[in-house]
């Protein structure tokens, strides 16, 4: 078919977006290939097997999409168009018919198209609009292509960080993923132990196998032990039906016990004696039945020096200490609470259906100058809030908990100098005003008794009441 493309020749030398027309109105094809100029090299499609063309056409930047030239008419070109969007989400797509209900726009909106035009087409509009659309996706595409990147860079089987102090946590894991070593995490509440446990799961041989995960904190201490070890029918009132264990269910995987201090002595004898035997053996059981698994444990406590107080057993200290891995606080990994603010800043806006947030420079700033005594856990917390509650595009400081604005030197900064800057004359007049008047309250207008309180000479203080007309 002659003049379905348009050439190349005599082009200014700028950038040529190669674009495509699918409309059944061959004839029309020539105009709008005029009218779009040399910045676009347009094609035409008109039938299935041309269209089909189109979506495997990796240079191609956008499509013109005539709804009115499939099937029926608009509603069928809508169902084509989100097809074609879940094919392409790279494309910028195009929509237009001559239909002039206003819920086309919207079904179309919907279906995936980024822009929706009536016709008779505004030429000049549509090169405007398909230019910058083309322009916008091209950045967002670069901007997704960066962070994945960066991700790449700094994650680790779901964990965020590349931070030095993080490196040694990735590198510990590879190293014990393979073995069957007993593990314990240290690290303070909100560090992300459990996430490390699941890091050493996913890298080693037994990432097809059972993973149980307990928070020994979380369970009553008359519950804990039927959980950890099951029972048999009839071990105690109400046990109707035999039922595996924590531990038992662990068979050929991982058992991960969370806050292991916080099991009592006669708990941590009989772990250890499974841990011994490699046997487990039920309430109201009279036999023990040979067990597999791996054990991995963590704890925010200093085990040592529970061991030294009797709190902790320290046979069951050697047993579970052969591999201890520290996991460090947020305050000591540099650099990585701004890839994890990205990262849950796109996970909760994501969440909530909002577009993409950022953060001013001076909210980053008082982000990275907090201790984050509850680490990774407390700022996830923090960013899902600020998503959920602020329905503007960017995060200001002043939007943030109180908590962290008090305890931030650069929040103060903030706040004392706006992005606006400030008339450093006339807030220094202003604190002058501030002291002198509440000085001279305080005394009951004496004057020299106010320059005593403000320690400045009589006579200063009389010289600035005149200029400052106290």
């Amino acid at each position: 078919m002659t003049d379905r493309t348009h050439s190349t020749e005599g082009s200014t030398g700028e950038e040529q977006y190669p674009i495509a027309v699918i409309t059944d109105e061959e004839t029309a094809f020539p105009e709008i290939r005029r009218a779009l100029g040399p910045a676009f090299r347009t094609v035409l499609a008109s039938n299935e097997s041309e269209i089909k063309e189109l979506m495997d056409d990796a240079q191609l930047r956008a499509i013109l999409f005539d709804l009115d030239s499939i099937g029926a008419g608009a509603s069928d070109g809508i169902d084509v168009l989100r097809e074609m969007r879940q094919l392409r989400e790279d494309l910028v797509f195009v929509a237009m018919t001559r239909a002039t209900d206003r819920e086309v726009s919207i079904k179309a909106s919907r279906a995936g198209a980024d822009e929706f035009f009536l016709a008779p087409l505004n030429f000049p509009e549509l090169q405007i609009v398909l230019t910058r659309a083309i322009q916008k996706r091209a950045m967002e595409i670069e901007g997704r292509r960066m962070v994945e990147q960066i991700e790449n860079k700094s994650a680790f089987c779901g964990l965020i960080g590349g931070s030095t102090a993080m490196q040694k946590v990735y590198q510990a894991v590879i190293s014990v993923a393979d073995s069957n070593t007993s593990v314990v995490l240290r690290g303070e509440s909100g560090t992300g132990k459990e996430l490390i446990a699941q890091a050493i799961v996913q890298s080693g041989g037994r990432s097809d196998k059972p993973y149980v995960a307990l928070n020994c904190s979380a369970l009553p201490e008359g519950l804990i032990e039927s959980e950890m070890f099951g029972y048999e029918k009839g071990a105690f009132t109400g046990a109707d039906t035999a039922r595996a264990g924590l531990i038992e269910s662990a068979q050929g995987g991982t058992l991960f016990l969370d806050e292991i201090t916080t099991l009592n002595q006669g708990l941590q004898s009989k772990l250890l004696r499974v841990l011994q035997e490699h046997a487990v053996q039920r309430l109201g059981g009279r036999t023990a039945k040979k067990i597999d698994f791996r054990l991995i444990c963590a704890t925010n406590e200093d085990l040592e020096d529970l061991v030294k107080k009797g709190r902790f057993r320290e046979d069951l200290y050697y047993r579970i200490n052969v591999v201890p891995i520290a996991i460090p606080p947020l305050r000591e990994r540099e650099g990585d609470i701004a890839v994890l603010v990205d990262h849950f800043l796109r996970v909760y806006c994501a969440s909530a259906k909002k577009a993409l947030k950022s953060m001013q420079p001076d909210v980053m700033e008082i982000l990275e100058d907090y201790s984050w005594p509850g680490n990774v856990r407390e700022l996830e917390n923090i960013v899902q809030r600020l998503v959920v509650m602020n329905d503007g595009a960017v995060i200001t400081a002043e939007q943030l908990p109180q908590t962290l604005l008090y305890s931030s030197t650069a929040s103060h900064e903030a706040i004392l100098i706006p992005e606006d800057g400030v008339d450093f004359d006339a807030e220094m007049g202003r604190i002058e005003v501030a002291y002198l008047s509440a000085a001279l309250r305080r005394t009951g207008g004496k004057k020299s008794a106010a320059a005593a309180l403000l320690r400045i000479d009589g006579q200063r203080m009389k010289y600035l009441c005149r200029k400052l007309k106290l």
